[in-house]
């Protein structure tokens, strides 16, 4: 009975594990296809998906991951694919959730490709992604309004200044944004280890 009850176990983990893998694979390319703007919109789509509506994530973990996502190398779409990916399902979850996310823009950018000419002096296609123009950006000011209000909302007193000051040295002074996030990091790793001393004394 043991026995079986293991098995059983084993199967209904296994069927688990399979139903997250296919998810994550139909929603990164869902996602992936339907996103036009940059890597910042599907980073609001993958939160709405995998935050808002499965409850896989919370609101906290995905700013985490956007953060890692930003601060590595390559396309942000495909790091946040990793990331989450690696977080729901490790390496298998970081191999279908790739493969979703990169698969659409190699099929559309072969098909642009090849009709270039075609697409380049059609008037209803360069009026169709000018439209996009403003959704895009409605988009990307709600992925900015999503993670400074989870930043404000956890009422810590130097992330926000951080925020803001950041906000503030790369908009008025244009310093390079990768100079900010390396800042940023060492100044995290450095307050990181001063909170472990401090409890490790108590």
């Amino acid at each position: 009975m043991l026995v079986l009850n293991q098995k059983g176990f084993i199967m209904k983990n296994q069927s688990k594990k399979n139903h997250i893998l296919f998810t994550l694979f139909f929603a990164t390319f869902y996602l992936s296809t339907f996103t036009f703007g940059g890597g910042y919109v599907i980073i609001s789509l993958l939160k709405d998906k995998f935050v808002d509506h499965y409850h896989w994530i919370d609101e906290e973990e995905m700013l985490d991951l956007v953060a890692i996502a930003q601060s590595a190398p390559g396309p942000i779409a495909v790091n946040g694919a990793i990331v989450v990916g690696f977080k729901l399902a490790k390496i298998p979850g970081v191999l279908v959730s790739v493969l979703g996310a990169i698969l659409p823009p190699m099929i559309i950018i072969s098909i642009v490709s090849v009709f270039y000419v075609l697409f380049s002096t059609n008037r209803v296609i360069a009026a169709m992604l000018r439209g996009m123009q403003a959704g895009v950006g409605a988009v990307i000011a709600s992925v900015v309004y999503d993670m400074g209000s989870g930043v404000v909302k956890s009422k810590d007193v130097i992330n926000i200044f951080i925020m803001i000051l950041c906000f503030c040295i790369n908009y008025f002074f244009h310093v390079n944004v990768i100079f900010i996030i390396l800042a940023v990091g060492l100044f995290g790793f450095i307050r990181t280890l001063l909170h472990e001393k401090r409890g490790n004394k108590t």
